[in-house]
């Protein structure tokens, strides 16, 4: 197939990117940025905005057969603007898009979020047996929310789509998540919310591209897939505290140790959104009400529907993960 993915050059994306053309798919991006990575792997690059619905329309004019919409705005703090900007506007403009120009096929990278309520815990159930959350803290919850249902609600005959929830991706060459905790860790920063006996869900990186290449390669209008939701995650759900001091371990980073009441962390969350809507400060809050919530949940889902679905098995273990995310670590 020709796929368009959406963000091809952030941390997801350059997996996706890797995973379709490694199973004989001709793969192109469309993000804000050129992308160094993605010219090494040949995939070619279209540059625009998802909030422009011009640049998204001329875009996807390239005789595409399929979207993986994965392109979002992440992050516990910010405009609800830009969120909405992102998040909603982007992926309007992308079904709109895929309608005009007959595209088949729409992937929607979504997350578990969508289904948070405060500290209701989530465990060993498929997305169709969770509503969705209500109301949000987080204007990216909210915001991925919105987005998904627009999606499952354009399934139809002609524009079949599914929307896959990955929970906690974590691998090589993450930005994001893994570089912030290990700088917290390493500045005695990182306490656990209630103890860390939560037990959650994970997602390697190449699992977490696989489930999107297997969706893709199932979906079709009337599929079983189509115009549905699904958790992805490794399926082996570790307490919290495991999962954390894993990731530090890998990094050669200090374990965390220390932990916070729920209580105490969602009051600090709560001033620290006082004081980030104040004050002109730049970076996000070390802790909101949502993350504390986040924190400490349980949050662990079955894989069966993907299974049965899509023919999702996560190929990769937690062991193999960290192995791998050791190895580039200390490469070279």
């Amino acid at each position: 197939m020709q796929v368009l993915v959406t963000g091809g050059g952030g941390f997801l994306g350059l997996a996706l990117c890797r995973a379709l053309r490694e199973r004989g798919h001709a793969v192109t991006s469309f993000s804000r940025s050129a992308h160094a990575a993605l010219e090494t792997m040949g995939v070619p690059q279209l540059r625009g905005d998802l909030a422009d619905r011009t640049a998204v329309l001329r875009a996807l004019d390239g005789g595409f057969d399929a979207v993986l919409h994965n392109a979002a705005k992440a992050g516990v703090w910010g405009r609800r603007a830009d969120f909405h900007a992102a998040n909603v506007l982007g992926t309007e403009n992308v079904l709109a898009a895929c309608r005009a120009h007959g595209i088949g096929k729409l992937v929607y990278t979504s997350t578990p979020s969508v289904t948070h309520r405060a500290t209701r815990p989530v465990e060993g159930v498929g997305a169709d047996e969770v509503p969705y959350g209500e109301p949000f803290k987080s204007h990216y919850a909210a915001t991925k929310a919105i987005a998904e249902r627009a999606v499952l609600a354009a399934n139809d005959d002609r524009l079949a789509t599914v929307a896959l929830r990955p929970r906690l991706i974590w691998g090589p060459n993450d930005t994001q998540i893994l570089p912030r905790l290990v700088a917290r860790a390493r500045s005695g920063r990182v306490r656990l919310v209630g103890g860390g006996d939560n037990l959650v869900d994970t997602t390697y990186l190449d699992n977490a591209a696989q489930a999107h290449a297997d969706a893709l390669e199932h979906l079709h209008a009337g599929a079983d897939c189509a115009g549905q939701a699904y958790f992805i995650s490794n399926g082996e759900p570790w307490p919290l505290r495991d999962v954390l001091n894993a990731l530090l371990r890998a990094a050669d980073a200090p374990e965390v140790r220390k932990s916070i009441s729920f209580p105490a962390a969602y009051a600090i969350g709560a001033v620290c959104e006082a004081l980030w809507t104040l004050l002109p400060l730049r970076d996000d809050p070390p802790l909101t009400r949502f993350l504390a919530e986040q924190l400490s949940t349980p949050h662990w889902y079955s894989m069966a529907p993907a299974t049965r679905d899509f023919g999702y098995r996560p190929r990769l273990t937690m062991a193999q993960g960290l192995a791998r995310l050791r190895a580039s670590l200390h490469a070279g």
